[in-house]
């Protein structure tokens, strides 16, 4: 995994840049905001098997996309914080990704710019959710 200093730091300007958004359109307070980038953050490794041309990483990557997706689902009907695990835990996946999965579609710098996007975006999540600025559980 390449883990130069520019996808690192394109990662988490980005990741910063999407949350600053969503605050300040307001975008986040449907709940449906961070389980959307969820769910297309776990998506683009599927994207780069069929890139890559190869069925075996598809099958592979669809599988482990699915875990995110439902984790996704979950977060969004019971709890942000699961969303904000979810996304930090595929940061994590993506760190290890190289070892589980060989997907020949994949560009060298993303498993490094998708970790830092990952957990930065995670990170900016928790931070709203602990200040109160949003709120973890659907309205009852």
């Amino acid at each position: 995994m390449d883990l130069s200093p520019a996808p690192l730091i394109t990662g988490v300007v980005v990741a910063v840049a999407v949350g600053l958004l969503g605050t300040f359109t307001r975008m986040d307070r449907d709940r449906a905001y961070y389980a959307v980038i969820a769910i297309v953050v776990a998506h683009y490794y599927p994207l780069y098997a069929v890139l890559g041309g190869s069925t075996h990483a598809l099958l592979l990557e669809a599988l482990t996309a699915s875990v995110f997706l439902v984790a996704a689902i979950w977060g969004f009907k019971s709890s942000s914080w699961i969303l904000a695990a979810a996304l930090g835990g595929h940061g994590l996946f993506d760190l290890i990704h190289g070892r589980l999965i060989s997907n020949p579609g994949l560009p060298p710098f993303w498993p490094a710019f998708c970790a830092s996007f990952d957990v930065a975006i995670a990170v900016y999540l928790g931070w709203l959710l602990k200040s109160g600025r949003l709120q973890s559980a659907l309205p009852t």
